[in-house]
């Protein structure tokens, strides 16, 4: 079946009605010039398929309503009596102008208008009305196109990714097709129509098969029909015919994208002259509401550079240029293996923004971006599963559990392991023969290893997508109150940092499978699993505290405060030695904060009254990097009060928070009191920010409390801070008091957020 079959169709309908039109006439006593019938839609472009509805229009100069009534009634009913779908309306071209003002489905299916019968003039007369309309009100329609396409992803989701999809109206299928072909008839921008061909020639003959092998004009390709539609159609078997569909409809969206792109810069090209970009980032630039690389920056000698636009765009919420993309693309430059920290830590962002991430994930998938930085995604690029309990392809499904993992990084020590894992859990899918999950733990030791991760982090991460089903699994399958279940589980499971990160994967994988898979039950027995392994471990662990080495040491005996800067060649290292009191974190966090220098890492100890500080810092590349001088100077004068930097760190949060940005979960603060004996500890897990460090070290010091030690860690977008603290006497807090500082510490955090 093809196009020649369905304009045969189309032709043989048109012969019918022609037919039907004439006896009409006859029997009504209306005349030729009177009326006209016209095809519309489909029917209009001679694309009928076996189960297709005739859609057509009356036109008319006038008629009386029952004399249209039994014209109509004249001509359709040997249809109806047949069983025949028919979807008419009658209207004169005043009436459908007037329709077609405010109903996009009317001015479209008009578009495609095309005379059957009668008076030829009514029909030319209207098409040329209607082309005309669309093109000179065009603008007008734009919120109305858009807000179809959004209520039909909402309705039927994205074919490219659905185990089920709606071949016409699903996002990326043939009602997109046609929509992108209305958009080159309004004549407002270029459209790129040829790469269209494939996609729409694929999907119009699956849904002809689909139409004779079930009998019925029903759209939706069902996992009971795919196995028969794929074999009329001789292709290998049902996941390679899902393939081409899911490929197919990627290209239609990437066109939809690219259309998006030029209407909105047509939009807005006299504003555009007005903006200005704003630096961002080394080579990157903000203008209106993109991410875009600079012109003329030299991509090829920064191979990172894709990884933190992504990183950028994503937790702004906004996108990249289309333009940018393809230069990253043709520019392209392989990473370093292992993949420096900050490329590392970008992808970790690009994760972790959620439902951000998904269209800067598919718009860099679409110039094959994403498989070259990761070779090993393009085994999962359009996979299908024919399992009834998911409704994604593998991609879209390890997306979707990335998704629900950015809203569990509150939950785990170590959301960077998380994130991660939660995207490629299901990498070993597909391959014959192979376990999925052994394969899967295979094939990401080495890959974490390229990704800049340490062999400990590596080992974790290969366990969790080995052991990524072992909770769900056990905890519907075992009884969990045998001792020896539990035994089971911890023998698989030898650490509580890996048991909370497995815990939070069960949930995001669950949740991104759907409600068959995931439901309240089974998270009730998943978390009782978990809680009683966890005691069984005798609770979780904190990082332990810093050692000092050798040379920090040495530093010790000089009780003057000392700054020295060690350029590790995308960050700085600052290692600080100084007199400890009361304050001093809040005044050298400060001084950070005003000199944008944006802290990654910290492991600060106090040692017999000293306290030695080693920081990593990244440094604002719109900014020159401070002297040591510059710094010593402004902790010291922050430290004696004859500098006050409240105001600018004040006008640094609000700039940061009049920022569009994503959502994101709430800071969680936990204290702990039970483990160390000489400290409590306060843990700080929250999405990163200005001066984050500081708020939370001038908090801490104005409630009393003294700051012994710390261990703070950016993770993509995500901060962990471990605070050691102390009362001013030396000791740990007491309970209530550790409580307290903690609510008050994540009431500022909150309110600031």
């Amino acid at each position: 079946m093809g196009t020649r079959e369905r304009r045969e169709r189309s032709d043989a309908s048109d012969r019918e009605l022609v037919e039907l039109f004439r006896g009409a006439l006859a029997i009504s006593g209306v005349t030729e010039k009177q009326i006209a019938l016209a095809a519309v839609g489909g029917f209009g472009r001679g694309e009928l398929s076996p189960g297709s509805d005739l859609d057509i229009l009356f036109i008319h100069t006038g008629l009386a309503e029952s004399t249209l009534s039994a014209f109509v009634k004249a001509m359709l009913n040997p249809l109806w009596s047949v069983g025949r779908q028919v979807d008419y309306s009658v209207r004169t071209r005043a009436e459908t102008k007037s329709v077609a003002r405010g109903d996009i489905k009317v001015i479209m299916g008009l578009l495609d208008l095309r005379h059957v019968a009668g008076n030829i003039y009514l029909t030319e007369s209207l098409s040329a009305q209607s082309q005309k309309q669309w093109r000179n009100k065009f603008r007008s329609y734009l919120p109305m196109i858009r807000t179809t396409i959004k209520e039909r992803t909402e309705t039927f989701g994205e074919l490219a990714f659905l185990l089920e999809p709606d071949l016409k109206e699903a996002r990326g299928g043939l009602r997109d097709i046609n929509t992108i072909r209305a958009i080159s008839k309004s004549e407002f921008v270029p459209v790129s129509l040829d790469r269209l061909a494939a996609a729409e020639a694929l999907f119009s003959q699956v849904r002809d098969v689909l139409h004779t092998v079930t009998g019925r004009s029903r759209d939706q390709l069902l996992l009971t029909e795919q196995d028969a539609v794929a074999a009329a159609m001789e292709y290998v078997d049902a996941d390679a015919l899902m393939l081409e569909l899911s490929r197919a409809a990627r290209t239609v969206d990437y066109v939809m994208q690219l259309s998006w792109f030029e209407i909105e810069r047509r939009l807005h090209r006299i504003s555009l002259k007005r903006s200005k970009s704003v630096p961002l980032a080394k080579g990157l630039v903000r203008f209106r509401n993109e991410i875009r690389v600079e012109i003329g920056y030299d991509i090829a000698r920064d191979p990172g550079i894709g990884l933190r636009a992504a990183a950028l765009a994503a937790q702004r919420g906004v996108r990249i240029s289309l333009e940018s993309i393809e230069r990253l693309a043709d520019e392209f430059a392989l990473l370093p293996t292992p993949w420096p920290r900050q490329s590392r830590e970008d992808l970790v962002a690009l994760i972790g923004a959620g439902e951000a991430m998904i269209p800067i994930f598919e718009s860099l998938d679409q110039e094959d971006l994403m498989s070259r930085w990761i070779p090993e995604w393009s085994h999962m690029r359009f996979l299908p599963q024919r399992n009834v309990l998911h409704h994604h392809t593998v991609d879209r499904h390890m997306l979707e559990t990335a998704v629900r993992a950015a809203a569990l990084t509150r939950e785990v020590h170590r959301p960077d392991l998380l994130l991660v894992g939660a995207l490629l859990h299901d990498i070993g899918k597909g391959y014959q023969g192979k376990d999925h999950s052994e394969y899967g733990a295979e094939l990401i030791h080495p890959l974490a290893r390229r990704l800049g991760f340490s062999e400990n982090d590596a080992v974790t991460l290969a366990k969790m997508v080995e052991h990524h089903l072992l909770l769900p699994t056990v905890a519907t399958r075992r009884d969990i109150d045998d001792p020896k279940t539990i035994e089971y589980v911890k023998s698989l499971v030898d650490n509580a940092e890996l048991l909370e990160l497995l815990h939070a994967l069960s949930i995001a994988d669950g949740e991104a499978t759907g409600r068959t898979a995931w439901s309240e039950w089974k998270a009730g027995l998943v978390e009782n699993l978990v809680e009683r392994t966890l005691a069984a471990m005798q609770g979780v662990t904190p990082p332990p505290q810093p050692e000092l080495t050798s040379q920090q040491l040495a530093k010790v005996s000089d009780g003057s405060l000392s700054l020295e800067i060690f350029d590790l060649g995308d960050v700085l290292n600052l290692e600080i030695v100084a007199p400890d009191r009361v304050g001093l974190l809040s005044a050298i966090t400060a001084v950070f904060a005003v000199t944008r220098l944006d802290v990654r890492s910290a492991k600060t100890r106090t040692v017999d009254g000293i306290a030695v500080m080693n920081w990593i810092v990244n440094v604002d590349v719109n900014l020159p990097t401070p002297s040591p001088e510059r710094l010593l100077d402004l902790i010291e004068r922050a430290l004696v009060g004859t500098e006050d930097l409240r105001v600018r760190i004040e006008e640094r949060i609000r700039s940061y928070r009049r920022r569009p940005g994503i959502l994101v979960p709430p800071p969680v603060v936990t204290a702990i009191t039970q483990i160390v004996t000489d400290a409590t500890i306060i843990e700080v897990r929250m999405h990163d920010r200005p001066a984050l460090l500081h708020t939370v070290a001038t908090a801490i010091t104005e409630f009393g409390v003294d700051i012994r030690g710390a261990i703070v860690s950016t993770l993509g977008a995500e901060a962990f801070d471990t605070l050691y603290v102390t009362d001013l006497g030396g000791a740990p807090l007491a309970h209530d008091q550790a409580v307290d500082l903690a609510i008050a510490l994540e009431n500022i955090l909150t309110a600031q957020d």
